[in-house]
Parts: C-alpha cells; sequence; structure tokens
C-alpha cells in the first residue's frame, strides 16, 4: 500500500475517531459538583463581606450571587436560586444568617467541563495527529524513499542502461547498500563492454565508411555481393552525375565482372563515371594487414596509397558494387542547401 493512501486513512480513522468523542462530550448531560471546592469559594466570599468588600466585586469575582437579609427581595431571590438549582449557601457572622452565597454550580461546572473535554480532546488527537504525520515522513524520507531510488536504478539496469550512477547517501539506513549496488553497476558496465569489445574482436567484415557522404543502403546486399565474387575488397559507388568534383574525389573504371581496373583520385576532370563512394568492405584481417603495411611504410591515405596499388599491382581482387539510390556529397554550403531542399520531396 502507497504511503499516501495510508496518511489518507490514517487521517480519516483519526478525524472520525475525534468526531465521535466530540459528540459525546456534546450529548453528555452528567456532571458531579466539587462540593469541597463551592464550599471554599462561599467561605472565602463570607470573610469577605465580613471584612466590608464591595458586593458587587465579590459576585463577578466569584461568578455568584449575594443577597442579604436586609434585601427586600431577599425571600423571593432565595426562592428563584432554590428553583433554578442553584447550590445555595448561608452567609453567617457570630452564628447568625445574614445572608446566601448562590453558585451557577451546575450550569457553570458543566460548561467547564465540556470545554476542558473538549481542549483535551483536540490536544491528545491533534499531538497524536501530528506524530502519526511525523512518523509517516520520517519512514518516507529514510526507508521508503532510498527504496525508490533503488527502484529506478534497478530498472535502468534491467533496461541496460549503466551509465546512471546511484548516489550514495550517508545520513541513511541504506548508504552502504547504494554504494555496494553502484558498484555492482560499475562492474556490470566494464563487463558490458568487455563483452562488446570480445564480440567486436568477433566480427569476421568491416564496413569503412567516409562522413560526408549522405545516402541510405542495406549494407546486407553489398555483403552478399562480396561473400558470392569472392573478392578481398569490395568498393561501393554510384553512377550519379551530381557526385562529380573536378580535383576532388575518387572514380573507378570497371570491367565487365565488376571488377576494378582502374582509379582516379582527385583528377582534374573525372574520365570514369563511376564514383566511389568512400565505402568499401573488405575482412578484418586483411585491413590489418594493410594497416601494417601502411604504417610500415609511411602511408596515410586509403584510395591513393592502397587501392590504387593493389588495383595496378594486381596484389588483391578488388570489384565494385553498384549502389542505386539517391546520395548526396555534402562539401560545400551549395551542396548542404541541395540536400536540405531534396529531402523535402515525398519521392525521397
Amino acid at each position: 500500500m502507497k504511503l499516501k493512501v495510508i496518511a489518507v486513512l490514517y487521517t480519516i480513522l483519526m478525524l472520525a475517531c475525534a468526531l465521535v468523542l466530540w459528540f459525546r462530550i456534546e450529548a453528555k448531560t452528567e456532571y458531579q459538583l466539587d462540593m469541597l471546592d463551592l464550599n471554599t469559594r462561599a467561605d472565602a466570599v463570607g470573610a469577605a463581606l465580613s471584612e466590608g468588600t464591595d458586593r458587587d466585586a465579590l459576585e463577578a469575582e466569584y461568578n455568584c450571587e449575594i443577597i442579604l437579609v436586609s434585601d427586600i427581595d431577599y425571600a423571593t431571590m432565595n426562592n428563584e436560586f432554590i428553583k433554578h438549582g442553584r447550590s445555595v449557601f448561608d452567609y453567617r457572622q457570630g452564628g447568625q444568617i445574614l445572608g446566601k452565597v448562590a453558585f451557577d454550580a451546575r450550569g457553570e461546572e458543566y460548561r467547564q467541563t465540556v470545554i476542558k473535554e473538549k481542549t483535551q480532546l483536540v490536544t491528545v488527537f491533534g499531538s497524536a495527529y501530528a506524530a502519526g504525520i511525523v512518523l509517516l515522513i520520517v519512514i518516507w524520507y529514510f526507508y521508503i524513499r532510498p527504496f525508490n531510488k533503488l527502484k529506478v536504478f534497478a530498472s535502468n539496469v534491467s533496461k541496460g542502461n549503466l551509465d546512471m550512477p546511484l548516489n550514495m547517501t550517508k545520513h541513511n539506513y541504506f548508504g552502504a547498500f547504494t554504494e555496494s549496488f553502484d558498484r555492482m553497476r560499475e562492474e556490470l558496465k566494464l563487463s558490458a563492454e568487455r563483452e562488446a569489445a570480445a564480440n567486436r574482436s568477433k566480427q569476421e567484415l568491416v564496413v569503412l565508411s567516409n562522413s560526408n557522404i549522405i545516402y541510405n543502403a542495406h549494407f546486407k546486399d553489398m555483403i552478399a555481393f562480396y561473400e558470392n565474387t569472392g573478392a578481398d575488397i569490395t568498393l561501393m559507388y554510384t553512377k550519379d552525375p551530381s557526385m562529380k568534383r573536378d580535383e576532388f574525389g575518387t572514380y573507378i573504371s570497371l570491367d565487365e565482372e565488376g571488377n576494378v581496373k582502374d582509379i582516379e583520385v582527385e583528377p582534374t576532370h573525372p574520365n570514369y563515371e563511376n564514383t566511389f563512394m568512400q565505402v568499401c568492405l573488405m575482412k578484418r584481417e586483411f585491413l590489418k594487414e594493410l594497416v601494417d603495411k601502411a604504417v610500415a611504410h609511411g602511408l596515410h591515405d586509403l584510395a591513393r596509397d592502397l587501392l590504387l596499388k593493389l588495383v595496378q599491382e594486381k596484389q588483391a581482387k578488388v570489384n565494385a558494387f553498384e549502389y542505386t539510390g539517391v546520395c548526396w556529397n555534402i562539401d560545400s554550403v551549395q551542396s548542404y542547401f541541395k540536400f536540405n531542399m531534396d529531402i523535402l520531396k515525398p519521392e525521397i
């Protein structure tokens, strides 16, 4: 169950209990009088009257009513006190009754009791509710939140995302677990990288491709052509005339079987219609041999220093695979603009 649901249910339960007790207090009719307190207060009033204290001041201070025998309505007021259930005490001096002191004890005590009980109810339930909410916050902060972080972390790991670290928080109880999980992520990442490197080293074929020529080709067709012809190197070319450039690019001449007869590198005016797209396919071991030879002899350019020599000296079988789709050679602002306009066409 989510912590939010628990908090809502806890709030509803506390509110319901508080309302039930509140209405029970409202409906309460039984109460008890503290007669000892009333006697004490009556004695204090009598003593103050004997000392000459103002009657109105005493009535206000002790929340009572005072009548004296000398009052005209003494008998009437005394009867009213008894009729309304007041707690009436004699005011005596020298053994003689000089008056009456009446307390509205029942109503007053009842109101005070109700107020006191309601105050206690609000205090107790308010404190309990606040303590419960604080406890839920503590549980969320120190237990639930770290688990949620671990859940997100585990989800990322399960999806293969090993680059998102799990930050360690030392001030909660999961700091050690966090560090262990993050170390596990690092180990998994290293293992995945080693596995990827091992898989790359097992690949038999290698495709070399330039970065300034844009095209959309399926290399499986080129690979099938390469394997069926038994070539050492297969080049990709296009007959698209827009790919030709004076004094720039590489162009190839082919025989009837698609083998490369000659290569032109950056000619003043291209003599061949086949533009090499700077894409070639070969076996990984053969590429390693070419790189080793190039390093040993100070060679740097793939087409001029390696491919041209292989073709002219017939050191390897080099053929070419024709790419018939659209392509662009991005070598100027104009060609970049043309490419962006071309791809807006629906047919492309």
